[in-house]
Order: C-alpha cells, then sequence, then structure tokens
C-alpha cells in the first residue's frame, strides 16, 4: 500500500493482505519496486485505486481544469507492471460523470483489461450503517459488465445509528471514556452548545434554532443552503456521508442524536465499520482525516465475495 500525491490513497493487496506502505507521490514510485520489494514472484490478486475526491464534487467540477483530476492515469503504470487479477476504482459519483472513465476505459484495454462501469452503490445497501453514494468501476482481463456487478452485489438490511455506537457511554462536551482513548467529546464553544440544546433530540436540524441564534452566514439564505450543520443524527436511520470534518458540528449532520455534542472519533470509525480493535496513528485531526476518508471497511469486505468469482472464473 502506498500514498500518492494530495492525499490519493493506493491500496496494494495480494491475498488479501497488506504488505508495505510507501509514502510518497505517486508521481515519484516506481511500480518495479513494487514488483521486487513487496511482491517478488507472488501475483496480485487486487489492486485498488482510490484518486482524490475534489476534482470529480460536484462543485470542483462546475470550476474545472483541476490538474488532480489526472492523477488516477498514474495507475496505469501499476496495471502494466505488476498484472493484477482486478483493478477497483472507487470514488464519490462524479467520476462517472466525467470524462475520465472513457479515456481510462481506453487506456485500460491497451493493457488487456476490460471496465465494467461506472455503477453508483450506496455503501448503506452493503451493511455499513452511513448513506454514502460511491462510484465504482471494476477491471479485469475476463469480460464483465456493470450489470454483472449489481447483481451480484448484496443488498443487506439497513445498520442503523442505534444498532452501531447506542451501547457508548454517554457523553457531555469535553468528556472521555477512560476505557477508550477515542471516545471523547470535544469541548464546544458555550454559543454552540446553547444551539444544540435547541436542536431536537433523534435527527433535529438547525431550521429549530431561534431567530437570535442563527448563524450569520445563513441568514437571508433558502432552506437548501447547508441544511445539515447542526444537525443530529437519527437513531433508527444510517448515518449521513462521514467526511474529515465528521466531529465538526459546523460541517454537517455530526451532532449525536441525544448527547449536546459532535460524535467522538471512535462513534466515526464505527460508522465507517472499522473493527474496534483498529489501531490508528497520528494527532485528532489526523485520525479524523483517516476515518473520513476511509473505503468502509464493511463495503469492501461485501464486494470480497464478486472479487473471488471473477479471480476464480
Amino acid at each position: 500500500m502506498f500514498y500518492a500525491k494530495e492525499e490519493t490513497l493506493w491500496q496494494m493487496y495480494t491475498h488479501y493482505a497488506v504488505y508495505e506502505l510507501y509514502e510518497d507521490d505517486i508521481e515519484n514510485v516506481d511500480p518495479s519496486v513494487i514488483r521486487s520489494e513487496a511482491l517478488g514472484d507472488s501475483g496480485l490478486d487486487l489492486l485498488i485505486v482510490c484518486a482524490p475526491c475534489q476534482p470529480f464534487s460536484t462543485q470542483n467540477q462546475k470550476k474545472g481544469n483541476d490538474p488532480r483530476e489526472r492523477l488516477i492515469f498514474h495507475s496505469l503504470k501499476f496495471v502494466e507492471e505488476l498484472q493484477p487479477n482486478i483493478v477497483f476504482f472507487e470514488n464519490v459519483p462524479g467520476l462517472g460523470s466525467s470524462n475520465i472513465h472513457d479515456d481510462l476505459r481506453c487506456e485500460l484495454q491497451g493493457l488487456g483489461y476490460h471496465l465494467a462501469g461506472p455503477l453508483n452503490v450506496d455503501a448503506s445497501d452493503l451493511g455499513v450503517p452511513q448513506r454514502r453514494l460511491r462510484c465504482i468501476m471494476v477491471a479485469s482481463k475476463k469480460p464483465i459488465t456493470a450489470c454483472s456487478i449489481s447483481h451480484s452485489l448484496p443488498r443487506l438490511p439497513l445498520q442503523t445509528v442505534r444498532q452501531t455506537i447506542g451501547t457508548l457511554p454517554s457523553l457531555a462536551t469535553g468528556e472521555y471514556d477512560p476505557d477508550d482513548n477515542l471516545h471523547f467529546a470535544r469541548n464546544h464553544r458555550p454559543i454552540a452548545l446553547r444551539r444544540l440544546s435547541h436542536i431536537p433530540k433523534d435527527g433535529g436540524s438547525r431550521f429549530s434554532l431561534p431567530e437570535e441564534l442563527i448563524l450569520n452566514c445563513h441568514r437571508d439564505r433558502d432552506d437548501n443552503s447547508f441544511p445539515d450543520v447542526y444537525g443530529r443524527m437519527a437513531w433508527d436511520d444510517v448515518a449521513p456521508t462521514l467526511t474529515t470534518g465528521c466531529t465538526d458540528l459546523t460541517k454537517g449532520r455530526f451532532a449525536h442524536p441525544e448527547d449536546d455534542r459532535a460524535i467522538s472519533l471512535r462513534e466515526a470509525a464505527l460508522l465507517q465499520t472499522f473493527p474496534r480493535t483498529y489501531r490508528f496513528v497520528g494527532n485528532y485531526s489526523q485520525i479524523a482525516t483517516q476515518i473520513g476518508n476511509a473505503v468502509p471497511v464493511r463495503m469492501i469486505e461485501n464486494l470480497v465475495p464478486f472479487f473471488r468469482k471473477i479471480i476464480r472464473g
């Protein structure tokens, strides 16, 4: 596994195990080095490519000309050198509406791969307690179609916020769980706590704020402007899409369903389906970024049977 330019995360799995970490600009990493140092004589089952999402977001697509848009094509030198059985591309839905996938399809054909997709899937259908719409594409040396991917994906019962974090200890602002160093509440300012006190439990929104507590940036705007800011999650629904700001009340619907606080790092990690035993490294901001940028663990787990089916023919 290695990191690439602009927080691009490329993950390399052989027999579903990570071997090495290469933290460098994707443009500088030599795939032959990966071959000799990490793989040796072993074959590669799966190459996962997660390019930066910013160029494909709705806002950035309107601006255009984002140089990060082309970083995804640097994965092709690794495809050519490592010859994986499957290449899995995952990103925000905007990837499918850009012209990138057409160019990618042509390049992969030249390397002997068939590209299926783009296909939009919701992680909540794959057992993730979070509404997270993603664009996926799969490249294989064997012909596959987006329809075959869709028919192979499981449709699992919704996992709710309550089922996922409902048994964790309740916390007040600034409070820590002595048994879990990731389960602690941020110290919220008094004005933030006043706002939270007016927002109904279990799914309430900022539209319940009295006039004197409405944020200045929200005045004179329609109801579609930042509707989730200061919003609470609902116990018996899935969580909204988690981002790198998932523990910040001002970044989305990231308030706890009941406690007057934002969700903790532990709660965010569980909603991204990281196991409790997973060890994060870094400071608070770095861990929040790791959690928010991750592909939900359970989403990949539930794609593995499909990958295995392609590999085994």
